[in-house]
């Protein structure tokens, strides 16, 4: 029961986070777009905000695996709210500028590295082995529906009320998770400190050295750069492809988002129902299926139909994931293994989006889905036998599978 209530708290927090995080993505672009019409500085909002991932990814999980991360989750969600609280009054008094957005974005973006590694190696103290797929499968469905489905259009609807409302309620959101975090259990690491460059190097090596983690690092991230290529002109094709407007592009991410949240509630029901190597195959197919069938149809019921069954198998891949890295990697260095995790991932993304926006400028806007649909292809023909049943269970077990360094 202990358990149970900590992960519903840990649940929660991490909720009520992503849903301040979409209102804040969605309030920072149409504040920096009042600010200037170019969009190479609007676009500069988004880049301060990823940047850390690509920075400080190795150096956020060194410091989840020094301190104890119960209180990481909460400095962590109180520098966002001391952030987040100063650009709200910045933008009531009429003085926030650029320098100032790209300043906080950056600073929430660090602050929420560190925040989302802690969370997700707290997940292994407060549930069960056997019910790991589960938990994080909810925690990705919270997110998918908080942060996507519920913020987006209410973030736009509160800055258009008051343009200072949305980044007070995300401050005042983040005080709430900092409460919550407090009443989890404490979570130290008791392995002797290493330096910080050699903290760093263990988890990279770790990761490296590990066959199965290391397909699933590159399985995602080579999948990211198709999912990243059509993120960066899904606007374009709703708008210009599609033929829908503003409306029906929400309406498109609304159908991503529903189909994550019903992922994340099916995802430990799938993985115990098919095997867990059987769903991560399964998945490659269908990712490569929706790419295609994406990139044919100029029917946006069929393409929001589409994107809702990416969305389901996106939550439960990711969920099968998290539970393999939680179980497999030694609690001391979890954060750090995350964080060369999160690295490689990211850098997928952040590929991708460059790739989409030139192949949609020079190929029109069926390209990036060509691309998605061939990295799926790739990954179905490289990974699919390494992700098998045997590999992927002996990993959920804490087993290293054969051929794996340990």
């Amino acid at each position: 029961m202990v358990a149970l209530g900590a992960f519903g708290r840990l649940w929660t927090a991490a909720s009520v986070s992503a849903l301040g995080d979409g209102v804040t993505l969605v309030a920072g672009p149409l504040l920096a777009a009042t600010l200037t019409r170019d969009p190479v500085r609007v676009a500069g909002l988004t880049v301060a905000q990823m940047l850390p991932g690509l920075l400080f990814a190795l150096h956020a999980g060194a410091l989840v695996d020094r301190w104890d991360r119960r209180w990481l989750t909460v400095g962590t969600s109180l520098l966002r709210m001391a952030a987040l609280g100063l650009l709200s009054a910045a933008v009531l008094a009429g003085g926030a500028g650029l320098p100032l957005l790209y300043g906080v974005f950056f600073l929430v973006g660090c602050a929420g590295l560190v925040f989302d590694n802690a969370a997700a190696t707290l997940v292994p103290a407060v549930v069960a082995p056997a019910r790991l797929e589960q938990a994080n499968g909810r925690l990705q469905a919270g997110r998918m529906l908080g942060e996507q489905l519920a913020a987006k259009p209410f973030g736009a609807w509160l800055f258009a009320v008051a343009a200072w409302s949305p980044f007070l309620l995300d401050a005042v959101g983040l005080l709430l998770v900092a409460a919550l975090a407090a009443t989890l259990p404490a979570n130290v690491n008791t392995a002797p400190r290493v330096p910080l460059r050699t903290a760093v190097g263990e988890g990279v090596r770790w990761l490296l050295r590990q066959r199965l983690l290391r397909m699933l690092a590159w399985t995602v991230a080579v999948s990211n750069v198709g999912l990243g290529a059509v993120s960066a002109v899904l606007v374009l094709i709703a708008h210009e492809r599609l033929g829908v407007g503003a409306v029906g592009y929400g309406l498109l991410l609304a159908a991503l988002a529903v189909g994550g949240g019903a992922g994340g509630l099916l995802a430990g029901r799938i993985v115990r129902l098919a095997g867990p190597g059987t769903v991560l195959r399964a998945g490659l197919v269908v990712e490569t299926l929706v790419h295609l069938g994406a990139g044919a149809t100029r029917n946006a019921v069929v393409a929001g139909l589409l994107l809702a069954l990416m969305g389901l198998h996106l939550v439960v891949f990711s969920a099968i994931v998290a539970s393999v890295r939680q179980s497999l990697v030694p609690a001391e260095l979890l954060g750090r293994v995350h964080g060369a995790y999160r690295l490689v991932t990211v850098a997928g993304l952040l590929a991708g989006a460059v790739c989409g926006g030139l192949l949609a400028r020079h190929a029109g806007l069926v390209a990036p889905f060509w691309l998605g649909a061939g990295c799926g292809a790739v990954l179905v023909v490289g990974a699919w036998r390494t992700l098998n049943d045997r590999d992927v269970r002996a990993a959920r077990e804490g087993v290293g599978p054969p051929g794996s360094d340990r």
